[in-house]
């Protein structure tokens, strides 16, 4: 029953893929637009937004809302202009020419986390590709899936494209999106690291998104005021449902008590060490797994859960543990998938750098990290010493997805590297879905110099 849905939604995909494989750059254009118009528009958007909320109960309404079209306008941005039909490169000199080609048919997991704007998001890039693409949702947002997927396939057919060429599984849970990565061309994987290991394990090219929740250091030359209006911003957006949003902030000890007023005039109940003990129960039941029942709800809903009273529960965003010890292994400084965030204090910046480290090691190597100073000499401290693909200087390390206040690239796909277990490292975008054609044509011979090659090992070969 499975292997036949499958065969049958990758037959479908082949044939509107290779009539995609014929279209000019223009057509290819048309239809990108066509469809992150309808994926932006308010009422499909909010319509999505609302159905997310309510199937998988994680995140804010407003949030998925502007999430969505944040997202697509974003990576209608870096598409827009870009050449990916016919020849992408000439490089005369060398007698070089690159011609892209897409992929084929592309099997994508996606999470229950902002659903929607995960499956736009590779939609859009894989369409500017001319490849086709079969979605496999997780089972908790496969309603939401499906009606965004019938959104993209009614803009297709509208601009007299195959909807074809965009499917959802009918049929979802991991044996379905076992054989779907096994029998497509490519995959991408976006969620937790089992769906990323079967990806690598179908046989079948993959990229992947690395598991990781950011570390940020505040040290004391950070602008505080700044610092802790976009730590508390990241940390509590949609509930704090990112890979992305701030997990763990160190702070210096010069500063912390002023770190933490700020964030409390923000929005964030600073817990008692009792208070952290009865949230970590409500978390972490058994002390290791996160309990599914309490993750993506606002952050008054665990208070209440936990028995925290907090003054005014309408207007709590965050609720802030203290982790004495951040060097021992505690399951607040894992990963929370909720608007809590753990807070440490350190005396030299040395030692926070290890500590950044420390913890990418304990819950996804590769990732990114963060960092709120003014010196310059710090940032490239960190930088060159942690195992991370992405440093975050003086910004929400929300940034890791795209933003229009920094260079960026939008993406849903954060790969971590060979430090995190992915095949690549950065922002999955457009570039990753292509095949590359290269003709080569004779030119002048282009002989080295040995001397300049060799420098002294050259001069002093004869003696």
């Amino acid at each position: 029953m499975i292997t036949e849905a499958v065969d049958a939604a990758i037959h479908r995909a082949r044939l509107a893929q290779q009539e995609a494989a014929s279209w000019t750059q223009e057509r290819v254009d048309e239809i990108v637009t066509a469809v992150g118009w309808q994926c932006y528009r308010e009422e499909n958007a909010r319509r999505l937004a609302l159905l997310s909320h309510s199937e998988t109960s994680l995140g804010n309404p407003e949030h998925l809302y502007a999430l969505q079209r944040r997202r697509v306008l974003g990576i209608l941005r870096d598409l827009h202009g870009e050449t990916t039909v016919g020849v992408v490169e000439d490089l005369p000199e060398l007698g070089l020419r690159k011609l892209a080609k897409p992929l084929g048919v592309i099997a994508v997991a996606t999470p229950a986390t902002a659903p929607a704007p995960g499956i736009i998001c590779n939609v859009l890039p894989m369409l500017k590709t001319r490849n086709a693409a079969v979605f496999s949702p997780n089972p908790r947002a496969a309603g939401t899936a499906g009606e965004t997927i019938r959104i993209i396939r009614a803009a297709l057919a509208e601009v007299g494209a195959p909807p074809d060429l965009v499917q959802c599984l009918e049929t979802t849970g991991r044996a379905a999106s076992s054989e779907l990565m096994a029998a497509a061309d490519y995959v991408v994987a976006i969620g937790g690291a089992g769906t990323v290991r079967r990806a690598y394990e179908s046989g079948t090219p993959t990229i992947g998104a690395g598991v990781g929740n950011p570390t940020v250091v505040v040290d004391e030359t950070a602008d505080l005021t700044d610092a802790s209006e976009k730590i508390l911003t990241g940390a509590s957006y949609n509930n704090g449902t990112s890979c992305s949003s701030e997990s763990n902030v160190l702070v210096h000890a010069s500063i912390a008590d002023r770190f933490s007023a700020e964030l409390v005039r923000r929005g964030a109940h600073l817990c008692t060490v009792e208070e952290t003990a009865r949230l970590r129960a409500l978390l972490w039941p058994d002390g290791v797994a996160l309990n599914r029942e309490a993750i993506g709800r606002p952050a008054s809903d665990l208070a209440e859960l936990a028995g925290i009273p907090v003054e005014q529960p309408e207007k709590t965003a965050l609720l802030v543990l203290a982790a004495e010890d951040p060097g021992k292994d505690d399951p607040v400084l894992r990963e929370k998938i909720a608007p809590v965030l753990t807070l440490s204090v350190f005396d030299d910046f040395r030692q926070a750098v290890e500590l950044v480290q420390l913890l990418a090691d304990r819950c996804g190597r590769g990732h990114s990290c963060g960092i709120h100073s003014t010196r310059s000499d710090r940032v490239a401290e960190l930088a060159e010493a942690v195992s991370t693909c992405r440093v975050v200087v003086n910004q929400s390390t929300m940034t890791n997805t795209g933003s229009f206040e920094s260079g960026v690239p939008f993406t849903t796909t954060l790969s971590s590297g060979s430090w995190g277990g992915s095949s690549t490292s950065g922002n999955i975008t457009w570039r990753h879905f292509l095949n590359y054609t290269l003709i080569s044509r004779p030119i002048p011979a282009r002989v080295p110099d040995e001397p300049t090659l060799f420098g002294k090992y050259w001069t002093e070969r004869e003696r």
